[in-house]
């Protein structure tokens, strides 16, 4: 596969190769290596933690822990990916540990299991060592012990005092070379669960007509705090009582090589967002509140082409150059709102300061040109206080009785 280039042959399923395990146990990191190895290798590919894709509370009574709401947009964005070029995606999450992946939601993929483990006082120690706190270790060391016992997997791998690259090679070692279309099979005699081909027609690969719904979009520069204050304000609607969906626009747009007319990849985001509103409507969700960059209007129609039933309010949260630059930093070393593939995180100061520029004008520019309304001055303000004014300011259709 790799070098082969061009998008995959009409009719096939999409490779995925899922890595799952106990907290701690280092699968979005080994995904996200294996994800960078593959792209410098020329092969399309792409990317999504399994987390991202279950931000919708509370969850509904016939799905304890989201698993099967996760697997429906998991094979709505496999969709997307692959509509986009993707020859591949590489997914990290947790799975219920009793039935593995529910594969019977996802006909468009074809799956790939491999299984992350450690042994008990290298999770513990990995688990505090990132900040967890420490009465939760005992509910991970008996999550860990359940996929231990579990058969699901097509492969597994123990990662204790192994570096990710070495967990990286080992995993494609185990996979069959993954993703190259070598049969995979355990000690069990699993191999990877591909149901039949779904119609390829054209009629069938258009998006489904859009659901209504209010949809609060978070925009802004680089740094200025669009996720923090989005997840806030999703927090205060289910505190209020309502069900509710988050979405972080970034996690739905991993896939590359990126197009040259869309630097941002907001086409393929448009879509997944589309197929992911659709599954937390479904679900229950009244509304939805998103973060993600928008750079020029052409960005703006292309989701509200996306969502033409929804009621989209687009705010736009401004910052100066000292705030953003401070955010920038404080996100190269880690600080703030934690998510998979940061491009900020670990890098340079020199490269960091860079970045900051950069977002320096590209909130100037989205002051010239006018986007998003209301427009919300984060300076001197905290995460709270910045809520406030969003929900003081902006037009809420729906959503003002919960706020």
């Amino acid at each position: 596969m790799p070098g082969s280039g061009g998008k995959p042959v009409s009719g096939a399923l999409l490779p995925v190769l899922w890595l799952c395990g106990p907290p701690g146990v280092g699968k979005t990191t080994v995904a996200w290596e294996l994800y960078s190895q593959l792209t410098r290798a020329g092969v399309e590919t792409a990317f999504v933690d399994i987390d991202q894709l279950g931000i919708c509370y509370p969850e509904p009574a016939a799905d304890p822990g989201r698993h099967r709401m996760k697997a429906c947009n998991l094979d709505a964005v496999a969709a997307g990916f692959r509509a986009a070029g993707a020859r591949c995606l590489l997914v990290s999450g947790v799975v219920d540990p009793a039935c593995g992946v529910h594969l019977d939601r996802m006909p468009r993929a074809a799956v790939t299991v491999c299984r992350l483990r450690a042994d008990r006082e290298v999770l513990r120690r990995r688990f505090t060592r990132r900040g967890g706190p420490v009465g939760p270790v005992d509910a991970v060391l008996r999550e860990a012990d359940a996929l231990d016992a579990s058969t699901f997997a097509h492969a597994c791998v123990d990662t204790s005092n192994l570096r990710v690259n070495e967990v990286a090679r080992l995993v494609r070692e185990r996979t069959g070379g993954w993703p190259e279309p070598t049969p995979v099979r355990s000690d069990d005699g699993l191999a990877p669960t591909a149901v039949a081909a779904p119609d390829r027609s054209r009629s069938s690969a258009q998006a489904a007509p859009g659901v209504e719904g209010p949809v609060l979009w978070l925009c802004g520069a680089t740094g200025v705090g669009k996720s923090a204050v989005g997840f806030e304000i999703y927090r205060r609607v289910l505190r209020a009582g309502a069900t509710a969906a988050y979405l972080d626009l970034d996690q739905l747009g991993f896939c590359r090589p990126v197009p040259d007319d869309d630097p941002g990849n907001q086409r393929v985001k448009a879509r997944n967002l589309a197929a992911v509103w659709r599954t937390y409507r479904a679900a229950g969700a009244q509304c939805l509140i998103m973060a993600g960059p928008v750079e020029d209007e052409s960005a703006v129609s292309a989701y509200a082409d996306a969502l033409p039933a929804a009621q989209l309010t687009l705010c736009r949260l401004h910052a100066g150059r000292q705030h953003l630059t401070e955010r920038v930093l404080l996100r190269g070393k880690g600080g703030g709102w934690a998510q998979p593939g940061d491009p900020l995180r670990g890098r340079s100061a020199r490269h960091l300061l860079r970045i900051a520029d950069q977002a320096v004008a590209a909130a100037a520019a989205l002051d010239d040109a006018g986007i998003g309304d209301p427009r919300i001055d984060t300076d001197g303000r905290t995460v709270g206080q910045v809520a406030d004014a969003v929900i003081a300011e902006a037009a809420l259709p729906g959503l003002s009785c919960a706020l």
